[in-house]
């Protein structure tokens, strides 16, 4: 781990990555911005967009879902790791991150608008996909500033600020799909406009250097090389990589279907249902707030991510295969109580071990968008696999079979735990 001497502490122009630590400023302004962009486009991910396309297609709900969702994360799969190579290379008089903040969360906004008043599957698609494009254009930006400006002494403190906000933000979004059930429009447009002033505040406050050298020009080998970082030359970058995209695969398996798994399984109504699931966001995120609070500090303190991070993760897929067996409510909570403890472990300290294991500190966002294909390409590929194990064996007009479905979301999680191991850069 990096010293805290200030004897050792270097301008921060002269290193590729920063010795210099941040203060209550900025990690005032990272969790704003995590905030703000998670309240809107995660809302819509594992809530509000179910109660859309049930507006839309009330007989074929989950099949709509499959239908549009992977087109919005084939759309965040391609945007972040390009917009990361291109940060990385911007040079304005505004810095390199911050015309992508900016101009990323104006047309995310708009396109939030237009799924909030889709009506019919080709618009909502489009509109989904504009809002996925613009958000990790946004959210490449944000997490290579984040790489930029904290030391790596901080980076468990930093990555513990992230995991509360995104959380937070989702029991933000889910207690307002509670109040707004009945005006989608306002449910979708409202957190966009807070994430708009949440982006601009982080804007300001994060410093934003243009390094000193030049650029090469941009070259097609580049380009395609914004969507690549050679897991055999870089062993660790490539399991950290793999990890993210499985525990990702298999949690949005389980919450792209949670509404209607809460009203078919558990037999709610939709009313009772949304606020059976903000009552277990809820317990999730008090849970998390907690593990996450003491793990990223105790994770700087001892020097180690791995045990932290490959036994959370596989914690998640224990419970996981507990909401398989749920019949009732009481059980569903519990689910989501370890669950939530867990993935507050893994958020508070995934985010310092990736950055630990980046294979060129000088271009964090060329790397980081490789990272976050992690996070978008299971997004794609959860719902068309999730609903392969929900058909399993099901007749016509039957109920779903949500326990196959679970199983195989927790066994892919396991995995994800296992390619923990063989890092080694990191202990």
């Amino acid at each position: 781990m990096a010293s805290t001497d200030p004897a050792h502490v270097e301008h921060p122009l002269t290193r590729p990555v920063s010795t210099v630590p941040v203060g209550k400023r900025y990690f005032a302004g990272l969790f704003a911005a995590q905030f703000g962009l998670f309240v809107a486009l995660l809302t819509p991910v594992l809530l509000s967009m179910q109660l859309k396309v049930q507006e839309l297609a009330p007989d074929n709900a989950a099949e709509l879902i499959a239908a549009v969702l992977p087109f919005g994360a084939l759309g965040a799969l391609i945007a972040n790791p390009l917009a990361g190579q291109l940060s990385d290379r911007t040079r304005s008089r505004w810095g390199r991150r911050r015309p992508w903040l900016i101009g990323g969360i104006a047309v995310f906004l708009v396109g939030l608008a237009v799924v909030a008043f889709a009506q019919d599957q080709l618009t909502l698609t489009i509109g989904w996909v504009g809002t996925q494009v613009a958000a990790n254009a946004v959210l490449a930006a944000l997490v290579a500033s984040f790489a930029d400006n904290v030391p790596e002494f901080q980076r468990g403190k930093g990555s513990s600020v992230i995991a509360i906000a995104q959380n937070t933000a989702i029991l933000t979004g889910t207690y307002a799909s509670v109040l707004l059930v009945g005006n989608l429009p306002v449910l979708f447009i409202a957190p966009g406009i807070l994430a708009v002033i949440a982006i601009v505040w982080y804007a300001i406050v994060a410093r934003d250097e243009v390094p000193e050298h030049t650029v090469k020009p941009l070259n097609i080998v580049s380009l395609i090389g914004s969507f690549w970082t050679n897991p055999f030359t870089n062993p660790d970058f490539g399991f950290a990589w793999w990890s993210r995209f499985l525990i990702t695969l298999g949690t949005f398996m389980f919450t792209t279907f949670r509404l209607l798994y809460m009203q078919q399984h558990l037999g709610l109504t939709v009313q009772d249902a949304t606020l059976a699931v903000a009552n277990g966001v809820l317990i999730y995120t008090i849970a998390l707030l907690v593990s996450a609070a003491v793990s990223g500090w105790l994770s700087d303190k001892l020097g180690r991510r791995k045990i932290f991070v490959g036994g959370s993760t596989a914690m998640t897929a224990i419970g996981l295969v507990v909401l398989a067996q749920a019949n009732d409510l009481s059980h569903f909570y519990w689910a989501e109580l370890l669950l939530g403890f867990a993935y507050g472990i893994y958020t508070a300290v995934d985010n310092a071990l990736i950055v630990d294991v980046l294979p060129n500190p000088e271009r964090p966002g060329k790397d980081l968008g490789v990272i976050n294909i992690a996070n978008a390409l299971p997004q794609s590929v959860a719902s068309p696999l999730a609903l392969v194990f929900l058909t399993m064996g099901v007749q016509s007009g039957a109920e779903y079979n949500y326990q196959a479905m679970l199983w195989a979301a927790g066994g892919v999680t396991l995995i994800g735990a296992l390619v923990i191991i063989p890092i080694k850069k990191v202990r």
